[in-house]
């Protein structure tokens, strides 16, 4: 049974952001979440280098506490990585502004990075996309900047967290002008490539809900019948393993990055 919160990648997606779903994350949780009042912002403590690789302890848990670990991770890259829809166990005794039941009202979202001095400051293509995600996230739950709190903040006795490294009060200053219309969107991704291939035509970008010539050429690349020229689920699911297979950003789009891969034309 799928928990409540299947909104997160459409809500993420009407961004402009880029969204990575993981598979089983619609019936992956704890239980079912309670009324959402705010998001809570982690980071991972993970390796130094790779996109998101704190992912599969962030959907498995550690021994010394069971998955899921937070609803939403963030890579390096500034993809958002889906990871439950249901509750998970990332708050821990706490208190944000009266809210005493983190797991049960926050969505959590790590974020990958070292914690440590050398990691900082934090990409600004993770930063821009973290911002923009947490007012999409606010806005659909209809809380204001003020329920964006960091682990630090809430985390219970004073001093029990660190994280995020940065500063909470700017990073809610910079969510409260998204909302209000202060900061503009993040650059789309590109609608097709930026020069066509040698010989050919520019391709354009193809996702879910794509129809035609092109998302045929990729049905027949990745070896799909029929190839009918709809990218549907089955088409999706595809192109999702063929870019974990290739290192690149299991987001289910192809465009200017992932055309040359599956089409070297």
């Amino acid at each position: 049974m799928a928990y409540s919160l299947t909104w997160l990648p459409a809500v993420l997606e009407s961004a402009g952001l880029k969204v990575a779903e993981v598979p089983g994350w619609a019936t992956r949780g704890r239980a079912e979440m309670g009324d959402v009042r705010g998001t809570l912002i982690h980071h991972t403590a993970g390796p130094a280098s790779g996109n998101m690789p704190s992912l599969n302890t962030l959907v498995n848990g550690r021994s010394d506490l069971p998955g899921p670990l937070a609803q939403l991770g963030l890579g390096r890259d500034g993809t958002w990585y889906v990871i439950a829809a249901g509750r998970a166990n990332h708050a821990g005794a706490g208190n944000w502004r009266g809210e005493v039941n983190g797991n049960s009202h926050f969505i959590g979202v790590e974020c990958e990075n070292t914690g440590l001095p050398d990691d900082q400051p934090w990409p600004p293509v993770q930063m821009i996309s973290l911002v923009h995600g947490l007012a999409a996230l606010l806005r659909h739950a209809g809380c204001s900047a003020d329920g964006c709190a960091g682990h630090k903040e809430y985390a219970l006795p004073q001093g029990r967290k660190v994280d995020p490294p940065f500063e909470m009060a700017q990073l809610r200053q910079q969510v409260a002008d998204v909302l209000s219309g202060a900061l503009p969107p993040p650059a789309p991704i590109p609608a097709q490539e930026p020069a066509p291939p040698a010989g050919g035509i520019a391709r354009p970008t193809v996702r879910r809900g794509s129809v035609g010539p092109f998302v045929q050429v990729l049905q027949q690349r990745l070896g799909l019948q029929p190839a009918d020229g709809i990218f549907g689920a089955q088409t999706e699911a595809a192109v999702r393993a063929f870019q974990r297979d290739h290192q690149l950003v299991p987001d289910g789009i192809v465009g200017p990055k992932s055309w040359p891969l599956f089409d070297p034309s």
